[in-house]
């Protein structure tokens, strides 16, 4: 398996990937109805790709297989505002299903308050953390998660951060030194009339920010 930044060539190919895997397994988005398998969702999309501008994704290449894409990392660069912005121009949006997912964690992050909490100007965010089903168990999310970490040091980030919204990415950043910094029940998320905004199914029972401190030497 060789490991790799993803450069703007494979973006079709990344995009394809995850259309085929993350945006139908990834809890919150199976809870909402956003997409069927191997469809598309122009929101999804579009949010992976501004993700992936900033350059810090990685991906995993089966070298054996034609240089298919077995994993990937998609990460970003969050700076103080980011987040508010993008609550903003959420509600701009004619997809409710995508709303209710980014609304709550847009909200639940903006609680956390992570740039008071750690002091930092910038956050190496982890997005996307994404296997091929027929790669999984093979040790593939530890090591794109090892590799980013070892990207936001070579940058010199002092903070990662991670929304992770279902048990096994929760899992496998805990094992990588990330600490939970707050968590969301998922039965808790509810509207006026105290209805589940996403019924997620078990055994995802909560939405986690997880953070890693890489240091606190560069943060001015």
């Amino acid at each position: 398996m060789e490991y790799k930044l993803i450069t703007a060539e494979y973006y079709e190919q990344v995009i394809e990937h995850l259309r085929k895997n993350f945006f139908a397994d990834e809890p919150l988005n199976r809870a909402a109805g956003l997409c069927q398998r191997g469809d598309g969702n122009h929101e999804l999309e579009h949010h992976s790709l501004s993700t992936l501008a900033d350059q810090l994704s990685i991906m995993a290449i089966d070298t054996q297989q034609d240089k298919q894409i077995a994993g990937v990392i998609l990460n970003g660069v969050l700076h103080p505002g980011d987040t508010e912005q993008a609550l903003q121009q959420l509600q701009q949006s004619s997809d409710e299903n995508y709303k209710t997912i980014m609304q709550l964690l847009y909200t639940h992050s903006l609680k956390a308050n992570l740039f008071e909490r750690y002091q930092v100007r910038r956050i190496f965010d982890v997005r996307i953390l994404s296997v091929d089903a027929r790669y999984r168990g093979q040790g593939i999310a530890k090591e794109l998660v090892r590799q980013s970490e070892q990207l936001a040091r070579q940058c010199e980030y002092c903070l990662l951060r991670a929304d992770a919204t279902g048990i096994f990415s929760q899992k496998i950043l805990r094992s990588q030194g990330f600490e939970t910094c707050s968590e969301q029940l998922y039965a808790k998320y509810t509207n006026a009339e105290g209805k589940i905004l996403l019924p997620v199914e078990a055994p995802h029972i909560k939405l986690q920010l997880l953070t890693k401190v890489l240091s606190y030497e560069s943060k001015q």
